[in-house]
């Protein structure tokens, strides 16, 4: 056995000369336990919160969006939609049309995003599994309806149970006088059309506020669009390799064309999620860095208790070199047994929140996603808070052993 290790092993559990060296020992081991729990509790806990966000944004946004690389509209012949098609691992593609309009029902009024799109969008989609009331329907034969966002509707008062009074839909006139509405009535500037509500849907309230989904031809009519659209969404199989994908559809597409994937349509909010996640662990690593504290204390005191065991062991020939990792290693062994025990009961802890859901989400009354704080543990954070605490255990074991030859010299005085 290492004789260093096994030194430190019989200092770390045998009984000091004073009975309070013990205890600090045991204060040691339990702030190093405790920060390393509660780094793995909360960086879990963003990671579910991250999960959770990403997957409520993945059941709007599609796996790929195309748009033009300049201007809002193309013309849907000039992309070799087919072609797209055909590339292994697409399975949905969906025309859409956005464009803001006013909305009017009754004696209020709302500017929203309309969204125009195709049959295919309702299978590459999962907005009919966040519907709030009603149902995922835009079209039934010759009849349109709409999908509004729970924001979009409340704003607007809609009732999805009043078959008399349909929401009005507004949007400017195609290529009209800037100065034509002024004389004749600010209703001939504007193309109108109505429908009735299928549904209310909820994702996350940035899209709640802002969107309504309608059939693409409804949109296409009022706008007087013929070829024309805003972009295409693709959707692809489950465990298809997306950059390449991607990259097979820019190189269809050219260079007039924009082709996004779910990161680079979100990509400031994935970005906030990762800062935040990684701000809150630079604090809680702080404050364990401050908890290992006692381990410099505990380590001090072990060293003042055992000088006289120094004094022997340099007398049997054991260098200052030895002495040294001697201490070091009983540092060592107080972060790691508290790292791998704060490890455990972290991971203890989140597995039963994601079992039983013991910490709220609000209250039972809440409108919230989800009813509990979701957690979602990620091997790459064990991995990365253990290297964390073993870094900090090294550094607070540094200080009072590199003190040892203020020791050494002590003693020889003393000696002499």
């Amino acid at each position: 056995m290492n004789f260093p290790f096994y030194i430190a092993r019989r200092y770390l559990v045998s009984r000091k000369t004073h009975n309070i060296i013990n205890i600090i020992s045991g204060v040691s081991v339990a702030g190093v336990t405790i920060g390393t729990m509660a780094l793995i509790i909360v960086l879990s806990v963003f990671n579910g919160f991250e999960k959770l966000v990403v997957s409520l944004f993945n059941a709007f946004n599609p796996d790929m969006v195309i748009t033009p690389a300049k201007g809002k509209t193309f013309d849907i012949n000039t992309l070799p939609l087919e072609e797209i098609r055909k590339i292994p691992g697409v399975i949905h593609l969906s025309q859409i049309i956005e464009e803001n309009a006013l909305l009017r029902y009754k004696d209020k009024q709302y500017i929203a995003t309309i969204k125009g799109v195709e049959a295919e969008y309702t299978r590459m989609s999962r907005l009919d599994t966040l519907m709030t009331d009603g149902k995922f329907l835009l079209q039934e034969g010759d009849r349109n309806y709409a999908v509004l966002g729970n924001g979009v509707a409340y704003y607007l008062g809609a009732d999805m149970n009043d078959y008399v009074n349909p929401i009005e839909v507004y949007v400017p006139l195609r290529n009209s006088d800037p100065g034509a509405g002024l004389g004749s009535g600010l209703e001939n500037a504007f193309n109108m059309a109505t429908i009735f509500p299928a549904g209310f849907f909820s994702v996350q309230e940035e899209f709640d506020i802002k969107y309504v989904i309608l059939p693409i031809r409804f949109v296409r009519q009022l706008l007087d669009y013929h070829n024309e659209i805003t972009g295409v969404e693709i959707g692809i199989m489950k465990g298809a390799n997306a950059d390449k994908i991607q990259k097979q559809i820019g190189n269809l597409a050219g260079e007039r064309f924009v082709i996004k994937n779910r990161y680079q349509q979100q990509e400031m909010l994935y970005k906030i999620m990762k800062s935040e996640k990684w701000a809150i662990f630079l604090i809680l690593a702080f404050i364990l860095l401050i908890a290992t504290f006692n381990v410099i204390g505990s380590l001090s005191m072990v060293i003042l208790d055992k000088k006289q065991d120094i004094a022997i062991l340099q007398c049997l020939g054991a260098s200052q070199r030895t002495v040294k990792r001697i201490f070091m290693t009983e540092g060592w062994l107080i972060s790691i047994i508290g790292a791998i025990a704060g490890l455990i009961l972290g991971a203890g802890a989140c597995y039963l929140q994601m079992r039983f859901g013991f910490v709220k989400l609000g209250s039972a009354e809440s409108t919230f996603v989800v009813n509990t704080y979701p957690v979602n543990m990620q091997l790459q954070d064990f991995i990365f808070v253990f290297l964390t605490v073993l870094l900090i255990g090294l550094a607070a074991a540094w200080y009072p052993v590199y003190n040892i030859r203020k020791i050494d010299t002590h003693i020889l005085n003393q000696r002499s």
